[in-house]
């Protein structure tokens, strides 16, 4: 039973999501990213760093943002728990979220007894044959990063761009050991990094696995339909 004190600041969160805009424009949203001094508005997934910009501005002073600490892994924030914000396309046939470092998720769920994810869910819209939109960020960037230029010399395929989401729902989810080991699986294990060392590996959620206990709050005041594919 998830007590009172989350879920008193689950209702909080939740009645000031109301705010947050309906349709992000990513060219807008980079920009006001830009504007606003977050460091990440030259990242290509622009989609989730902009949630957790909208975050640290609708949710200051319910929250703690950054969160605690475990080693090199900090979390988004921290209220009773520690919370991770992430988005996540409808429109799409892979329903994984990668959330954060598996070791330090253990470690919180132990601290604290559970870990919560704050989850933007929407449709998006994608760049044209053309790429104007990589186009043009790579221009406001002023030059092409050093993962593109990575990209490039193994001769991998360029991903193609979000350019739009229209944020449909907002989901309150809080984990514990039992009901993550139910929709939960392991990313970069066995994976390794250019210098050989092993990467760090990252807990998934599925989200069309997730259970009804986890399930705390949700939001979806922005005119859309409930897409339901936590169910």
């Amino acid at each position: 039973m998830i007590n009172e004190k989350i879920v008193d600041t689950v209702e909080k969160l939740q009645n000031t999501s109301q705010n947050m805009p309906k349709v992000w424009d990513g060219r807008s949203a980079i920009l006001e990213m830009k504007e606003g001094g977050s460091r990440q508005w030259r990242q290509m997934e622009w989609m989730g760093f902009y949630f957790e910009f909208l975050c640290q501005k609708h949710f200051d002073g319910i929250i703690d943002m950054p969160g605690k600490k475990y080693g090199n892994t900090e979390f988004d924030a921290f209220r009773e728990i520690s919370w991770d914000f992430k988005s996540h396309a409808a429109n799409t046939t892979n329903h994984t979220v990668i959330t954060n470092d598996a070791e330090a998720i253990v470690n919180t769920i132990s601290d604290y007894g559970y870990y919560g994810v704050i989850l933007a869910i929407g449709e998006v819209e994608y760049n044209d044959e053309e790429k104007t939109f990589k186009m043009w960020h790579d221009e406001l960037k002023e030059g092409i990063s050093k993962y593109e230029v990575n990209r490039i010399n193994r001769g991998a395929m360029s991903r193609r761009r979000k350019t739009e989401f229209i944020l449909s729902e907002i989901h309150f989810l809080c984990f514990n050991t039992e009901t993550l080991s139910q929709c939960g699986g392991s990313f970069q294990k066995g994976f390794r990094n250019a210098d050989g060392s092993p990467r760090r590996e990252k807990v998934t959620v599925n989200i069309r696995k997730v259970p009804d206990e986890a399930l705390v709050a949700t939001e979806n005041s922005w005119g859309t339909a409930t897409h339901n594919i936590l169910f």
